[in-house]
Formats: structure tokens, sequence, C-alpha cells
């Protein structure tokens, strides 16, 4: 499979400014439910959308779920859609944009940073990258 099998990466930024500007703009969480419900989610009502909860793998056994693409499909995200995935840090969200854009999805980004972005020098995550640090709306459960 080519490295770059999916339609690239995007800054939190880069996001923000597709999922506003663009009507099928669509922002797919693919964390665990445990990371939506004790870290928070991308608040996106200022835009008019809601994020789209879907997992890409489940806790604990952090297996890959084989039906990703049917939920997917089930909460109204179509090929023509540009979607963008978040994870935490940018590593399962990439897999995911690669998996569906392997299923027709020809728009399919990473948003490269994640919601809390990578550790800082103290071990801490949420001040280097990402949605968090990029001071875009967000809120807890």
């Amino acid at each position: 499979m080519p490295e770059q099998a999916y339609a690239g990466d995007v800054s939190a930024r880069e996001a923000w400014d597709m999922l506003s500007s663009e009507e099928n703009a669509v922002l797919v969480d693919c964390r665990t439910t445990a990371e939506w419900s004790f870290v928070g989610i991308a608040d996106l009502d200022s835009v008019g959308k809601a994020p789209v909860m879907a997992e890409w793998q489940s806790f604990p056994s952090m297996a890959v779920d084989p039906a990703f693409a049917d939920a997917l499909r089930d909460k109204g995200v179509t090929p023509e859609s540009a979607v963008i995935f978040m994870c935490r840090s940018g590593v399962r969200s990439k897999a995911a944009a690669v998996e569906m854009t392997g299923h027709g999805y020809g728009r399919c980004y990473n948003l490269a940073g994640g919601f809390e972005g990578p550790l800082d020098e103290s071990g801490h995550r949420g001040a280097v990258d990402g949605w968090k640090s990029a001071d875009l709306p967000w809120r807890q459960s």
C-alpha cells in the first residue's frame, strides 16, 4: 500500500477551517468511548455541526472494529464528504483515514495532532499540538 494512501494530514486549524467553510466536511472522532467521556470532545456547535463518534478500536483489546465503515455509513458519512479523522494524537486516525480511502472515500484527512497531541517535556498532553492546544472549542461530559 502506498505511504500516502489518504488525502493527507491537516492541522487542527486547517480542520477547523474545512469544517467551517465546507458544508459536507465531517469530523469523525475515532477515539474510545472512555476518551470521549473523560477527556472531552470537539464542540462544533458554532459551525452548526456535531462530530461523528465512531470507535476505530475498542478498549481494552484495542482491536479494530471490523464494522467501522458500516458505522460511518449508518451515521450519514458519504464518499463525497470531506472526512477529517481525529484520535488522541493522530495515529489511530491516520489508520482510519487509510481504511476509509480504501472504501472509496476520496477525501479522508488525518488530524495530525489529534485531540490532545503528543506528550510535552513534562509528560502531559494538550499543550504541544492538536485540537486543544489550538484553542478550538471543546467540552467535557
